[in-house]
């Protein structure tokens, strides 16, 4: 049975030339993403990643204007992958609380690569969301990159889920600050588990991690 390709459209305002449009465009994209991964945001750079595709770095330019407007983009492309599976789990499930949990799990379970879109690993990617995702946000120009919609993508996500914890429980006060927390949370036992596991209790095999916030959401909102 041939594999539904879905379509991920980035906002015009995180590329220069749509990387999508082209076959250099979408090594740039893919090789990026095992660099990140394998070098560290920092020691990454567009010199680099031009020597190991084969092209000039002034081509890579004329996709993106800089690596951390590069680091934006992937950044976009995740959560807006992640809101399509959300889109598919929730889509006519009546009770409000099975929901939820649906959405939990798609927030906080380990990912697995999907067939649907054939030049972006999503489990290396989800490693650099995991490690780097916040070096792109932590920086002086936040305001001005919010104004231009550069994160509008993870909180439609956050808006998501939290319409549906609302949807359980309407009087819950704080349904954003539960569920930007359970997304960072997630993502921080799971950098702990490989790197500093006395931090976290998590057991390498168990689903530790989305059991722990899907108990942690359902008693927080009752």
């Amino acid at each position: 049975m041939e594999t539904l390709k879905i379509n991920i459209t980035i906002d015009p305002a995180l590329y220069t030339r749509n990387p999508e449009n082209t076959e250099l465009g979408k090594k740039i994209v893919s090789e990026s993403i095992k660099m990140i991964n394998e070098l560290g945001f920092e020691a990454f750079t567009f010199k680099k990643l031009g020597v190991e595709i084969g092209s000039n770095e002034s081509s890579i330019y004329r996709y993106f204007e800089s690596k951390h407007v590069l680091l934006v983009y992937l950044i976009s492309w995740y959560w807006l992958w992640i809101e399509y599976k959300l889109v598919f789990a929730t889509n006519n499930v009546p009770i409000s609380e099975q929901k939820l949990i649906f959405a939990l799990e798609i927030i906080t379970k380990r990912i697995t690569e999907d067939n649907s879109v054939s030049f972006i690993n999503e489990v290396l990617l989800n490693k650099v969301i995991i490690v780097e995702s916040s070096k792109a946000y932590h920086t002086k120009d936040i305001d001005v990159e919010n104004e231009k919609g550069y994160y509008k993508s993870y909180k439609r996500v956050v808006q998501r889920v939290s319409d549906i914890v609302l949807e359980v429980n309407p009087t819950f006060k704080f349904p954003h600050m539960l569920i930007s927390t359970v997304i960072e949370g997630a993502h921080h036992q799971r950098y702990f588990s490989q790197h500093l596991p006395s931090l976290t209790d998590v057991i390498e095999g168990n689903n530790d991690v989305v059991n722990f916030y899907k108990n942690l959401v359902l008693n927080a909102i009752k």
